[in-house]
């Protein structure tokens, strides 16, 4: 076994777990780029991952392995540059670890991000979340569960990891309604709940009647919902909605678009984007405004303010003596 196994292990075992305490997520995505460039490095250079010595993993094959993403695996640029910052990461850790390989190591940190078109985000109009809302068949225990859960979603703004790790004691219903959740980079943070999500929570919470530790929103086995579960659900209810509101067959609609659906509808409630980071725990503020390019009715009315074409501004005259005199002071 050469240096590589054990700086690679140490690196998930001492830096991401122990130091850094990174989150599942966070450890699993760095965990699938080291499983598809080693078993790349595999077939390039006919050695078991266990025989890679550090300098095999060089800038050249750094850079085949990328366009490999892209061209053979069909990954998009923003999914080529998350496998790059994973392999930064551990670059950055091997250049403390093994000095005598700082030349490679550098080469390897010199790799440039690729630059991708950025689209406009996706979000949900007012009659679209109607519609959503009221596709559940809330005449069941399943349909109570998604309903409370698309309604949550859409008032806070949590992402599905976060939504999916609440607890039942997660929500506090009496005075100062809000949900605790540990988001993203481990802040823990207090979203609060409008009187439509506090009745809607009491509702189901009455029927879930679980322990404080027990999953808010469990799956059909009691568990915890998985990703992919709520998924398959928001997937369920919007083919539920979409005969009553066709607009919603033209969206690809993702648990993330209820995201952004909340920062939209927050914005153009006139909150300062200032209080929409922290309501949707953004390390920077810098983040929100990709929600003023997305809402076109921000744009309206700025438009609205300016002079049509094909007309002048007047000069203005003054329409009295003593105002003319002080006109030309």
């Amino acid at each position: 076994m050469t240096m590589l196994a054990p700086l690679l292990e140490s690196f998930f075992t001492d830096r991401l777990m122990r130091q850094r305490r990174a989150s599942p997520n966070t450890i699993a995505a760095y965990r699938d780029t080291f499983r598809l460039l080693l078993a790349y490095a595999k077939k390039r250079l006919q050695k078991p991952p266990s025989r890679l010595a550090l300098p095999d993993l060089d800038a050249p094959l750094i850079g085949r392995f990328l366009d490999h993403l892209e061209c053979e695996r069909r990954n998009s640029i923003r999914s080529r540059n998350a496998r790059l910052a994973a392999i930064r990461s551990f670059f950055h850790y091997a250049a403390l670890q093994e000095p005598a390989h700082s030349a490679v190591i550098e080469r390897v940190l010199a790799i440039p991000q690729k630059r991708f078109d950025r689209n406009l985000i996706h979000f949900l109009e007012r009659d679209e979340i109607n519609a959503l809302l009221a596709a559940p068949d809330r005449t069941t225990r399943l349909g109570q569960r998604d309903h409370a859960l698309l309604l949550l979603m859409l008032i806070t703004g949590l992402r599905v990891s976060e939504v999916t790790s609440l607890t039942c004691d997660s929500v506090t219903l009496g005075h100062g309604p809000h949900v605790r959740c540990l988001g993203k980079g481990r802040k823990e943070r207090c979203t609060p709940l409008t009187r439509q999500g506090v009745d809607v929570m009491k509702a189901w919470l009455r029927i879930r009647q679980g322990k404080p530790d027990d999953s808010l929103f469990p799956s059909l086995r009691g568990k915890f919902m998985s990703r992919d579960a709520v998924e398959r659900m928001l997937k369920k209810q919007l083919a539920r909605a979409a005969p009553t509101c066709p607009s919603l067959n033209n969206k690809n609609v993702s648990p993330h678009t209820l995201r952004h659906t909340t920062a939209v509808q927050l914005m153009q409630a006139g909150v300062d984007r200032s209080v929409i980071a922290l309501w949707l725990g953004h390390e920077q503020i810098e983040t929100t405004q990709i929600y003023l390019h997305a809402d076109l009715s921000i744009k309206e009315k700025a438009i609205a303010l300016t002079l049509p074409y094909a007309t002048t501004r007047k000069r203005y005259r003054a329409d009295d003596e003593l105002l003319a005199f002080l006109e030309r002071l």
